[in-house]
């Protein structure tokens, strides 16, 4: 098989028990890539597979590196893999404290012939460890330990971080606690990753790019913003579908607390002071808070209002439909989700191709988006 040295290209065909799996996909050798899918769809044994724990039938090359390729006889052993593995549990040593946890994984990796290029300095300050440094595992929350199992992890000097639902034996105020440490491993380190997540507002908030399962088949490989985007794809029927966008911050009103923020194809005004001019941040816009006008409303309480163009409609059941927009006069911009009736639709006349205005009544913000990395990898 030939090897894409910007590219993970895994394909994979095989039975586990009463469990089938035909799923084959390539993403970037860079950024965030969710396995996102219900439980049962096949994401936990791609990773598996991945790391060479799960011998299933099929090829995986990484960075133009084959690992596998049964027409070639090649496999290697999940040893010969520079992967950092994390688990749902943390899976910590506990007789080693969380300084002698960090190392351990750097030291084999460093006496196998690894290059250190992601330092232990480094991943202390930006995971947020320095005092947890003497710490027993037993002492530590259970946000602290997952930190300390991704830089465990991390320190492995990995070429590809394989991470297996990290958040889902936390509590709330848990998550909510790592989530931050998460987007800054996002924002600073060029190890790309495997995310495998159940939850549609993690993968929102992290992932670049996405690959839909369903019942061990990928259903939609692509970035983030279109495949959430895809009428024809079960995420957009979803109650909580939304479209994710990038923006740049503007300026901000004293008067009102609001900050102007822009974005292809449009600007917005969100309450708060959100950042510094120029930064850029993620949002959310959830279909449920879209409704479209033919004509530019005049007097309403609605504080964003955009020209956008209608690219499709397509029924969720007898009584809502979902409309994909562009944002723009001449629909030239990011793409968003509208969720509306039926009714409305046949009243108003909103037809493909159509000029409206999309009525946007909130707007979340994800996370901010940084450009600068301060931990590279080779």
């Amino acid at each position: 098989m030939s090897a894409d040295p910007g590219a993970i290209a895994a394909r994979y065909a095989g039975t586990l028990g009463g469990f089938t799996l035909d799923a084959a996909f390539t993403v970037p050798m860079h950024g965030i890539t969710a396995l996102f899918g219900a439980s049962g769809s096949g994401k936990t044994t791609i990773l598996r597979a991945i790391a060479g724990l799960q011998r299933l039938p099929g090829s995986l090359s990484v960075g133009g590196e084959v690992w596998q390729d049964d027409a070639a006889g090649v496999f290697r052993r999940p040893h010969e893999r520079p992967v950092g593995y994390v688990f749902q549990e943390a899976s910590l040593f506990p007789h080693l404290s969380v300084r002698r946890n960090l190392v351990f994984g750097r030291d084999r990796a460093v006496a196998a012939g690894a290059a250190e290029d992601v330092r232990f300095d480094d991943v202390v300050e930006f995971l947020g460890l320095a005092k947890l440094l003497d710490r027993a595992p037993a002492r530590l929350s259970g946000g602290e330990r997952q930190r300390v199992a991704i830089g465990r992890a991390l320190l492995a000097q990995p070429k590809l971080l394989l991470m297996d639902e990290p958040l889902a034996a936390l509590d709330l105020a848990s998550k909510e606690d790592i989530l931050p440490y998460l987007e800054t491993l996002h924002e600073r380190l060029q190890v790309p990753a495997l995310y495998v997540s159940h939850d549609l507002a993690e993968v929102q908030r992290l992932a670049d790019t996405i690959v839909l399962l369903e019942h061990g088949k990928v259903l939609a490989t692509g970035p983030l913003a279109d495949v959430l985007t895809d009428v024809n794809l079960p995420s957009a029927r979803r109650p909580d579908a939304s479209a994710v966008l990038d923006a740049e911050v503007g300026a901000y009103d004293e008067r009102y607390g609001l900050t102007a923020v822009t974005v292809d194809g449009g600007a917005l005004l969100v309450p708060g002071r959100i950042g510094e001019p120029g930064a850029h941040r993620r949002i959310r816009i959830a279909a449920a808070d879209v409704s479209l006008a033919i004509e530019r409303p005049s007097r309403t309480t609605i504080t964003n209002v955009l020209p956008a163009r209608v690219v499709e409609l397509r029924p969720i059941d007898d009584a809502q439909m979902n409309v994909v927009l562009t944002l723009g006069e001449r629909g030239e911009g990011a793409r968003v989700l509208a969720r509306v009736t039926r009714r409305s639709v046949e009243l108003l006349g909103i037809a493909t191709g159509q000029a409206v205005f999309a009525q946007v009544k909130a707007v979340s913000m994800i996370r901010r988006k940084r450009t600068a990395v301060s931990i590279r990898r080779g």
